[in-house]
């Protein structure tokens, strides 16, 4: 295959290269040739030569076209020459959002306000700037028109595309939203009076313009209804009352104008006999305090027991000195009928309306037995016969310990005036009379010959001479033999005297 046609090729290559080197050489060199002249665009500036006549021709080789509403200082058609300043201050783009409609412009403007106006908007006082997103003063200032972080290298340094300053960046866009603010009646309770907001609910209208409203307050149309244009709001304001009722205390608010429908309002409620201060018909005050006392009334029936008697009857066909249950004892009742009236469940009043016996005790009765059963009893001494058999507690004395002098005429002699000696003991004549004859184990018969104050009930004494005394303290068992002496003179009902401990009770 040839080389021919490469070669041929490789040789026009070479030639195109060589003329578009010729002609930038020339451009360059005609660029340099020209008058030096200043250009600031957006107050980036740089030097240039040209060699073209006015400025108009100067734009056109820097690219740079402008709008109507940019300004240009000098004017096109001005000749260049050596040293001419050439500023350029370009209008920025914006968007005006309002009344939902968009409206783009090109200006100037160092403020919003003068945004809008350029835009041809209405702006009313007390309507919302948006600024990108944020909410502004109407007379907040635009941000920079050109954003220097898009020049800068990463080294730190001003970075220029192609040599020229201005060059890669744009003046930079604006966006605006208008909020329309409507107005609004406020009715509180005295003159009306009129605000401008631009939010969506009555609530939040009221909590722009720093309303306090209270949880006791009414507000119509409520809270969460959407805000228009000439909306009236009506406050019902609240009053601050303390309230006491049902144990507890609170402070809260009511909408009520009296007592009563303040109660009312605050779902209280008053029934029977139920009191409240201050009367329920008196108007309301602020701070005002209510207190509702809860009055019941009810009949209560107060038992009270009667105790029953006891009482012991003789029965003759029983034993001797045993006991049996004749009839079982029951309490009767005592009933009292009372109206108890209470204030906060405290009782304030009682009252008796009647009493009456319900029910009459019933008597105990335990029978007691009076049938004497003669029995024989075998003893060392013989066999002897005895009617009762009593449990006794013990003691002995003989003259010397008897507490008698022996200078007194008495002394040694008992009761019945017997010489002391063993076989006479000294008894409570109650329980066995003087001269009755009993049997005591160990002691042998004895006489009932004699008494002593300490000498009570189941108590007995066993005497001695002087010579012959035996110490006794003990419980033993007494018999009292036949005869049986007269009914009349029987103790039926044995004394609980000395008590089963005794003596270490004594």
């Amino acid at each position: 295959m040839s080389s021919r046609p490469f070669l041929v090729h490789l040789v026009w290559i070479l030639a195109l290269v060589a003329v578009l080197s010729l002609a930038a050489f020339g451009m360059a060199a005609l660029a340099e040739t020209g008058p030096a002249v200043t250009v600031t665009v957006d107050g980036q500036t740089a030097e240039v030569h040209s060699a073209r006549p006015d400025v108009a021709a100067l734009l056109a080789d820097l690219g740079l076209t402008l709008r109507p509403e940019d300004r240009l200082l000098p004017t096109p058609d001005t000749r260049l020459t050596e040293g001419l300043r050439i500023t350029i201050d370009r209008a920025r783009p914006g968007l005006v959002e309002a009344d939902g409609q968009l409206h783009a412009v090109y200006t100037r403007a160092q403020t919003v306000a003068g945004l809008i106006a350029m835009a041809g908007v209405p702006l009313a006082e007390n309507d919302e700037v948006w600024l990108d997103g944020a909410l502004v003063e109407h007379s907040a200032l635009l941000p920079p028109l050109v954003r220097n972080d898009r020049l800068m290298r990463p080294d730190g340094l001003l970075r220029y595309d192609r040599g020229r300053p201005w060059q890669g960046h744009d003046p930079v866009p604006v966006r605006v939203s208008i909020r329309r603010a409507v107005s609004l009646t406020v009715d509180d309770g005295s003159v009306p009076y009129t605000i401008f907001t631009t939010a969506e609910t009555i609530g939040e209208a009221l909590q722009e313009a720093e309303l306090t409203l209270y949880l006791g307050d009414r507000v119509q149309p409520p809270l969460g209804s959407r805000v228009s244009a000439g909306m009236r709001v009506q406050i019902e304001r609240s009053t601050p009352v303390l309230v006491t009722a049902d144990g507890r205390t609170t402070h809260t608010r009511t909408r009520g104008q009296t007592v009563g429908a303040a109660l009312m309002d605050l779902g209280i409620f008053v029934t029977g006999r139920d009191s409240v201060e201050p009367a329920l018909d008196r108007a309301i005050s602020p701070e005002e305090a209510i207190r509702v006392v809860r009055v019941t009334q009810v009949t209560l029936v107060e038992r009270e027991a009667i105790p029953f008697e006891s009482i012991s009857v003789p029965d003759d066909e029983l034993e001797i000195d045993t006991r049996r249950l004749a009839q079982e004892g029951r309490n009767g009742e005592f009933r009292r009928r009372w109206q108890v009236t209470s204030e906060d469940g405290v009782e304030a009043e009682r009252t008796l309306l009647d009493e009456w016996v319900a029910a009459e005790p019933v008597t105990r009765m335990t029978a007691y037995g009076r049938k004497i059963v003669l029995r024989e009893l075998e003893t060392p001494e013989g066999p002897v016969t005895y009617w009762r058999k009593v449990r006794m507690y013990a003691v002995s004395y003989s003259p010397i310990r008897s507490g008698t002098p022996r200078s007194a005429p008495w002394y040694g002699r008992t009761r019945i005036g017997l010489t002391m000696r063993q076989g006479i003991v000294a008894v409570d004549p109650k329980l066995i009379p003087l001269r009755t004859y009993v049997y005591i184990p160990n002691y042998g018969r004895a006489i009932a010959g004699d008494t002593g104050g300490g000498v009570i009930g189941k108590l007995i004494d066993l005497g001695y001479a002087d010579d012959d005394y035996v110490a006794w303290h003990q419980w033993t068992d007494v018999y009292f033999l036949a005869p049986v002496p007269p009914r009349s003179s029987i103790m039926w009902v044995l004394p609980n005297y000395p008590p089963p401990d005794f003596p270490r009770r004594r």
